[in-house]
């Protein structure tokens, strides 16, 4: 009955749409990104490291505009607009301009399209997920229960993205700008909050008088002046920054080494990828209720656990299977440190700032990191191999770990936001 009454709720269905499309469109090619670079346009580990370190240094100035914005917009979807409109171009860029561009002029190449995927979708992807969760906080669902929906895209994409890479790689960039075609429209003509006897019936009220008044800049800005944000920044950097530099940098051509050839190992990786984030969109509809037995606090501490597992598994195992089987704790890990993170800044600080909070501490953090180490860890997987550095970056999330039971808070401390339930 619980299942059924929640896609009565129109803003659930709405807001799952737009995520499931989002993450659709940007699955398709970013799945295959490093193996596109690697594979198909033959740069090395030390090279494709700074192309992410140039996607994260755009990224992270983006990022805090971009928060800064939809916490001034507050539930209007006018940047995801702009966003969605920017996703469409992704394949005449990729195929016309960025690829010619990378082989002609490397760094020139690496800054405009840095400049582009950041605008497009690095700091997009975490501006619809923050825009999902005020949805979820205003209009009566749970934020993990929707997100999973970008998750389960992802992977149907993720599985698509394997084959069709395998024909062309070109056709999983123009297959994501129609994705992002249908994403537009759903943005610009789906409003069910226009209903007035809609918008009775599902909103919070008490959510609602929260953030009835945006924030001023002043309290915008006022987000780098609290101490507990900075020691969550640097927890951020030494652990959910190997997201990107492990899971998208290294693991996609290392996974398809296993293989006889190319293509298989990229069909493989393909559906690797997809059984991945299909658990992940199970275990992102399952964290909200893991949090309400554990609390808030443990599951970031169990998702750190994990990463630590997972990482340092990938560099021990030597069989295709073993590290097929280690990588899929991603999914339970993702879920938990995602869901986890987002709570625990509407728990301890004030939800009307949550999207700059997001952004600040988690993404922005995320992307300082990935300029620390993407091209000193792409060089040394250069110099030492895969296996042995993925034993040091889990060494590195290992301290981060150590370091989390000390700053982070106990769910009943310091409660400036939405207590639990």
């Amino acid at each position: 009955m619980k299942k059924k009454s929640l896609f009565k709720n129109p803003f659930y269905r709405s807001t799952s749409l737009v995520i499931l499309l989002f993450f659709t469109g940007w699955g398709i090619w970013w799945s295959f990104f490093q193996i596109w670079l690697t594979n198909s346009l033959g740069f090395s580990g030390e090279q494709v490291g700074t192309i992410y370190s140039f996607n994260s240094a755009i990224t992270l100035v983006l990022m805090f505009v971009y928060g800064a914005i939809q916490d001034k917009l507050g539930i209007k979807r006018n940047l995801l607009i702009v966003c969605a409109v920017l996703q469409m171009l992704l394949g005449p860029f990729f195929s016309w301009v960025y690829a010619p561009l990378l082989h002609s002029n490397f760094y020139i190449g690496a800054i405009l399209g840095s400049l582009y995927l950041s605008f497009a979708f690095l700091a997009a992807s975490p501006t619809f997920e923050a825009l999902t969760e005020r949805f979820s906080r205003r209009y009566g669902f749970e934020y993990g229960q929707s997100r999973a929906w970008g998750s389960f895209g992802y992977a149907v994409s993720a599985l698509a993205a394997g084959f069709l890479f395998t024909i062309n790689p070109e056709l999983v960039f123009w297959t994501s700008s129609v994705i992002s075609l249908v994403l537009l429209l759903i943005l610009v003509f789906d409003h069910p909050g226009k209903n007035p006897e809609t918008f009775k019936k599902y909103v919070n009220q008490q959510e609602n008088e929260r953030e009835k008044t945006t924030p001023s800049f002043n309290e915008i800005l006022s987000v780098f002046k609290m101490k507990a944000l900075w020691q969550i920044v640097i927890y951020i950097i030494l652990s959910w920054t190997f997201y990107t530099v492990f899971d998208q940098q290294m693991f996609p051509q290392f996974f398809t080494q296993f293989f006889a050839s190319k293509a298989v190992g990229q069909q493989m990786y393909g559906i690797l990828n997809s059984i991945e984030v299909f658990l992940e969109a199970i275990m992102m509809a399952c964290v909200p209720w893991i949090m309400k037995k554990i609390g808030v606090r443990k599951t970031l501490l169990l998702g750190i656990i994990i990463m630590v597992l997972r990482i340092g598994g990938c560099g021990l195992v030597t069989n295709p299977l073993g590290v097929s089987l280690i990588k899929l704790l991603h999914a339970p890990e993702t879920a938990l440190f995602a869901l986890g993170l987002f709570r625990y800044f509407t728990l301890h600080f004030d939800p009307k700032v949550s999207a700059t909070l997001y952004m600040v501490g988690y993404q922005i953090a995320a992307q300082v990191g990935q300029i620390i180490f993407s091209t000193p860890l792409g060089n040394l997987r250069d110099h030492i191999g895969y296996s042995h550095t993925f034993l040091v970056i889990s060494g590195i999330v290992l301290v981060a770990g150590i370091y989390a039971t000390f700053i982070l808070k106990k769910d009943d401390q310091d409660v400036n936001g939405q207590p639990l339930n």
